[in-house]
């Protein structure tokens, strides 16, 4: 199969689907895709324009008798979405429940004490919607998007982290620089760095680790 450029929405798994592969890491693991691999760690935060060895799928051959049927499982991984929702005092959201509609399945789901949702979703997951049945929780919807948070290491991942963890960089389209510099100076205060208002190799390191991914 030739190369596949990553577009942007894309995770491992959906391409994986995409191209009749069950096992993301059938591609992930290929040697020919060891130096993005390297680069990225992650498979499901991939950025636009990388480019993916798709290896052809293996034919696998199975006896057994004739003129009866037989069934076979296939064992992929499944694809979970997880993610810690805080209030603005920076506490869980704890043992609240909320619906997560997903590519036209709706999930009930309660968070848990550290308020985190957890849900297998398919591996062509896209966009989708938490809506919170509480009164108490500070906001009751919440757009998601699958596949779309890109690697730290580049401004849209960092800014990205930034706005999720409430410090408000802007969006990137309209790009205010002190207002970048103010959010970046707040993480760094809160969480013991230098102050410089500039996302560096440490602060990104740091913001990562914070995020989560």
């Amino acid at each position: 199969m030739p190369n596949y450029i990553v577009k942007q929405g894309d995770y491992l798994s959906k391409i994986a689907s995409k191209h009749g592969i069950s096992d993301y890491l059938t591609i992930w693991n290929h040697p020919k895709n060891a130096e993005l691999k390297k680069k990225r760690q992650n498979p499901n935060i991939l950025y636009l324009g990388d480019v993916l060895f798709i290896p052809e799928k293996e034919e696998k051959t199975e006896s057994g008798a004739t003129e009866q049927k037989h069934r076979f499982m296939v064992r992929a991984k499944p694809l979970m979405l997880r993610i810690v929702f805080k209030d603005l005092d920076d506490e869980p959201v704890a043992n609240k429940r909320c619906d997560l509609h997903l590519d036209g399945q709706v999930y009930e789901l309660t968070t848990n004490t550290e308020g985190k949702i957890e849900q297998k979703i398919p591996a062509t997951a896209e966009t989708g919607m938490i809506i919170f049945k509480d009164p108490e929780v500070p906001f009751d919807q919440i757009p998601i998007k699958i596949g779309h948070l890109d690697p730290i290491e580049e401004v849209s991942g960092w800014r990205d982290r930034l706005n999720n963890l409430g410090y408000n960089a802007g969006p990137l389209d309209y790009p205010d620089e002190e207002q970048i510099r103010m959010a970046v100076g707040r993480f760094q205060a809160d969480n013991g760095l230098q102050v410089d208002g500039i996302c560096g190799e440490k602060t990104q390191k740091k913001l990562k680790e914070v995020h989560g991914c």
